[in-house]
């Protein structure tokens, strides 16, 4: 997979050792679908494998190629959702749990474009500029995603009300 011989333990080390990163955010990026996630973690390592002689900055470079798979992804199939969470026996009832689980679920409900936006720009801490360069769109695209995106999200899960008013969510300036 890799051309350059010497280039297959340093591949190696940047899987090792970025892995679990990179796995939750492609957990994320597919809200929540554990097999999809790690098929587009796999698709995209064997992409970036190909070109791993030339990349300069192998974690920028691996994201995008994750970002735009899976935006290609949705774009092929038009899927706008993912099943249902399966229920879970013996579940914790505390609020965080079911707050994640609320937001998971509600995640699912947005498009790929939308989660991308959201998980570049408050999961990640990117600027809107960057986003805009990671996705190739514009800043505006970025902007009225981002604000649509939240707005969904808010209509789907109430629970997140007072969360977004507190947080950063509402007071980010573009870095």
């Amino acid at each position: 997979m890799i051309g350059d011989c010497a280039d297959r333990p340093a591949f190696d080390e940047f899987v090792a050792a970025r892995s679990p990163a990179l796995i939750r955010l492609a957990y994320l990026l597919t809200a929540g679908d554990q097999h999809a996630a790690e098929d587009l973690l796999q698709t995209s390592l064997a992409k970036t494998a190909l070109r791993w002689h030339k990349i300069d900055d192998p974690e920028a470079y691996l994201r995008q190629v994750m970002y735009r798979q899976q935006i290609s992804w949705w774009r092929r199939r038009r899927e706008y959702a993912v099943a249902e969470l399966p229920e879970q026996a013996g579940a914790d009832a505390t609020y965080d749990v079911e707050l994640k689980i609320v937001v998971q679920k509600a995640l699912g409900k947005l498009t790929a474009k939308q989660r991308a936006v959201l998980v570049l720009r408050y999961f990640e801490d990117q600027s809107e500029s960057t986003v805009a360069a990671t996705l190739g769109c514009s800043i505006g695209t970025v902007r009225s995603t981002a604000h649509r995106a939240l707005a969904r999200l808010l209509q789907l899960c109430p629970e997140l009300h007072d969360l977004y008013t507190d947080s950063a969510f509402t007071s980010r300036k573009d870095r």
